[in-house]
């Protein structure tokens, strides 16, 4: 009897990925009664979202345990500096975007000391030098300049997002330099950006593993909250949505103003209890 290929395990974990996409698909395409309404598209982003989970498991997360059993953490810490400083540029003409001029400065000076002094960006020495490290994209700017949120997507391959963070999401991939070198050069850069990122994230990955909660459900709000609080520099104001439910027709026509302005409540976020343990890992791997 030959030996079974190599290969087939992985094979069947792709089939396996494929029907459970499409058993995913089928079962979020059922609403449910209790629908948020800043995700009108739970059916299919469940989908996408289980496409993506499966993705992970079969490549994205072994790849990256692969990464951190290779190769020394001094090594993984000096291409993170690499790619943040190059990330220091961009961020800068956000802020610069968004009227914080001082941040904006900040971030210029981050790429010129760790350019210069760190050697390419291998080194940060900038934040030694007292220099902080800030987070800002595209879809950051349009929340600033006033965007809406739009409703929640998920997108395949990248992950949670919102119809405004897609939009961003867009323009930060035409900005990156690492998509206007050679082919070889880039895809290669891209892969191993890509990989240290997920491997930051592999303890985020556990706690979120060890939540009792429904793991959509948790990203989806943690993502929600945290873009939030970053266009806000983390001190968001209360959000206000509508409640479906007090927009009934038995509740609308005569209802005196009071009871029409209780159409509006606060969205308290449904979070396990270790949330601030995934969040810090999560902020720790993003930085």
């Amino acid at each position: 009897m030959s030996p079974p290929c190599p290969r087939s395990g992985l094979r069947r974990r792709l089939k396996h990925l494929g029907v459970g996409w499409l058993m995913a698909l089928a079962a979020g395409c059922a609403t449910t009664g209790e629908a948020d309404p800043r995700d009108p598209f739970e059916g299919l982003n469940r989908a996408v979202y289980a496409f993506n989970d499966g993705l992970d498991e079969v490549i994205a997360e072994p790849v990256a345990t692969a990464y951190v059993k290779a190769i020394p953490n001094p090594v993984r810490e000096r291409v993170r500096n690499f790619f943040g400083n190059i990330a220091d540029l961009f961020i800068g003409v956000n802020n610069l975007l968004q009227g914080k001029l001082g941040d904006a400065g900040n971030d210029w000076a981050r790429f010129l000391f760790n350019t210069t002094f760190g050697l390419f960006g291998i080194h940060d020495v900038a934040t030694e030098m007292g220099f902080e490290k800030h987070n800002e994209d595209f879809g950051q700017t349009f929340g600033r300049w006033g965007a809406g949120d739009g409703p929640y997507i998920v997108l395949p391959f990248f992950g949670p997002s919102t119809l405004r963070d897609s939009v961003g999401t867009v323009l930060d991939f035409r900005a990156d330099p690492l998509t206007r070198e050679g082919h070889s050069e880039r895809d290669a850069a891209i892969l191993l950006r890509l990989t240290s990122q997920r491997a930051d994230l592999l303890e985020a990955g556990r706690l979120l593993e060890e939540a009792a909660f429904d793991k959509y459900v948790f990203q989806r709000d943690a993502y929600l909250q945290r873009r939030r609080s970053l266009i806000y520099d983390g001190s968001p104001p209360r959000e206000r949505i509508p409640d479906a439910r007090l927009d009934a027709p038995e509740v609308a026509p005569r209802a005196p103003a009071m009871a029409r302005g209780a159409a509006l409540r606060s969205y308290a976020p449904r979070v396990p209890a270790n949330y601030d343990s995934v969040m810090a890992a999560l902020d720790g791997g993003r930085r």
